[in-house]
């Protein structure tokens, strides 16, 4: 047994931080501390931080290995000669991180709060009772080592399959058999060139919070903030395994009890490119007293895989399942809500699983490639629509189009990220064509070229005395509008687009247009990272 304990502590995980005691028994003076990181004595720090090194000389070593394999071929390196005396090098250094490793297991042993998380880890994986989840939970530790709380395979779904949940594809252009294959070996240049971009940088610079080095970065932030949600709101960290194999970190806080109104909803947050549910947008609907559910993009924090977009639709759903099935959730309790990039799963949630509540998207915007457009060279511009298209096609708009159901836009009046010029020209803002493309689909007969062009007047309007001059002006009543809409609802009550407005003269239309316009949009003064006030966070207009 005590061998057995010995070689656990030898390959177990790095604990960073015990939240609270597993056992009721423990001192007084400890129990009256939320929770406190763990202190790994002598023998145990010294060698975890030549291990630490280690990896970080390996992670170096491996971003730079073309670098470094050119360079010894220029040398010569790079024949049986030399090549013999450098695995016998190698094959030391390794024997010696071995011996390193040993020692740290040893000094684990003797730690009596390591040893009794080690053993709380192992009866989880024999026995995942809820009892000792409970357990497990008290401990912030390497999130690959946590045991599965729940998969896909649990649940029998028509969205799901191995391939992956159903996304939106690209229409393809006609053309003949022979055109086609002409056009293919035109363009496989193009091709190639397209998915090494994005499988390297391209996938980076869309999604850097993937990249390790940012993440180590950040870690002490992350910790801070995942012990907050854990010790202060007694927050649930969970496991959950997509369809493509890719486990998701997941957090979740529990209101239901609490006896208040919007408890009872539940929340589940998208974050954006650089955001993780430990700091991100999760903190918004949580002051605002909701039930939450935070989750992590593929390749961030403790999810693996890594951010296309096949991968964060199968993320997204089994956060749904999850939600569903284990947490006992109705789909019509739950609300999406999403910041920046994250507007993509939560409108592939909306479309996929019409009956959800509601959608709020925060900053977000209707189309990926306008923006990609913007920082890349223009010469570049027919790479970049193949690359986009085929590789990161992030199609909000068309996803949104979809929902039958209430959704808010939050526009960033002095947004730096999602406009095309700059953040002083709020109209190249892309959430006001994700705002147009909405109410042109739900109201065409509203949303004419009159219709557009009141809608962009009050678009272009940056501050809250602006709007209401421009609200003023077409002299809205706003009554008159809502008789106007739920006359139509209830005389026929069919899912949009509206006829609405048909028969209308111009004057009711513009009126209707702005009425619209102001109950799908707000805008909040400020820039594109600025942490949502609680006050900020509304549940969409219903009619």
């Amino acid at each position: 047994m005590a061998a057995w304990m010995l070689y656990r502590c030898v390959f177990g995980p790095r604990l960073q931080r015990i939240h609270r005691s597993p056992e009721p028994s423990r001192p007084e003076g400890r129990l009256a501390r939320r929770g406190w990181n763990y202190q790994p004595r002598g023998l145990e720090k010294h060698s975890d931080s030549i291990l630490g090194w280690a990896s970080a000389l390996w992670s170096l070593s491996y971003y730079s290995s073309p670098l470094l394999l050119c360079y010894l071929y220029k040398k010569g390196y790079i024949c049986s000669s030399k090549l013999v005396p450098v695995s016998q090098y190698v094959g030391t250094v390794l024997v010696c991180l071995l011996g390193v490793a040993c020692l740290r297991g040893w000094g684990r042993w003797k730690n009596s709060d390591y040893v009794q998380f080690i053993s709380v880890l192992e009866e989880t994986k024999k026995n995942h009772t809820q009892a000792n989840k409970k357990k497990l939970r008290c401990y912030d530790f390497d999130f690959s080592h946590w045991p599965s709380d729940f998969s896909w395979t649990e649940v029998s779904s028509p969205k799901q399959s191995k391939g992956g949940v159903s996304l939106l594809k690209p229409e393809p252009r006609l053309r003949g058999t022979a055109d086609s294959l002409i056009n293919s070996v035109r363009t496989l240049p193009c091709h190639v060139i397209g998915f090494l971009i994005a499988h390297t940088f391209g996938r980076r610079m869309l999604y850097p919070g993937s990249v390790g080095l940012l993440q180590k970065a950040m870690r002490p932030m992350l910790q801070q903030g995942q012990a907050k949600l854990i010790e202060e709101y007694d927050g649930q960290r969970n496991k959950l395994v997509a369809c493509d194999g890719n486990e998701i970190d997941t957090m979740f806080v529990d209101r239901r009890k609490d006896g208040g109104r919007t408890g009872q909803t539940l929340v589940i947050c998208c974050e954006g490119n650089a955001g993780f549910y430990e700091v991100g947008c999760m903190n918004t609907p949580l002051e605002g007293g909701y039930s939450v559910l935070g989750w992590n993009h593929p390749g961030f924090g403790g999810s693996t895989g890594v951010p296309f977009p096949q991968n964060e639709a199968n993320a997204m759903d089994v956060v749904i399942q999850f939600a569903v099935h284990k947490l006992g959730f109705q789909l019509s309790d739950i609300v999406i809500y999403a910041w920046s990039i994250g507007g993509f799963t939560a409108s592939w949630a909306v479309m996929s699983y019409p009956e959800l509540q509601s959608v709020v998207l925060d900053a977000s915007f209707d189309d990926l490639l306008p923006l990609a457009l913007k920082v890349m060279p223009e010469s570049w511009r027919p790479l970049v629509q193949h690359t986009v298209r085929q590789y990161m096609n992030l199609n909000n708009a068309e996803q949104l189009l979809k929902y039958q159901g209430p959704v808010l836009l939050v526009r960033r009046t002095r947004d730096e990220i999602i406009t095309t010029t700059g953040p002083e020209d709020i109209m190249s803002n892309r959430g006001n064509d994700l705002l147009l493309r909405l109410l042109q689909f739900r109201y065409p007969k509203i949303m004419t070229d009159e219709g557009v062009r009141v809608v962009r007047q009050w678009l272009g309007a940056s501050t809250p005395f602006e709007e209401a001059s421009v609200y003023s002006a077409y002299e809205v009543d706003d009554d008159w509008c809502v008789s106007v809409l739920q006359s139509y609802q209830t005389d026929r009550d069919v899912p949009f687009p509206w006829s609405v407005g048909e028969d209308m003269a111009p004057e009711g239309r513009r009126q209707l247009a702005l009425f619209l316009a102001r109950k799908y949009m707000r805008n909040f003064e400020s820039t594109h990272c600025t942490p949502l006030p609680a006050a900020e966070f509304h549940s969409p207009w219903r009619l």
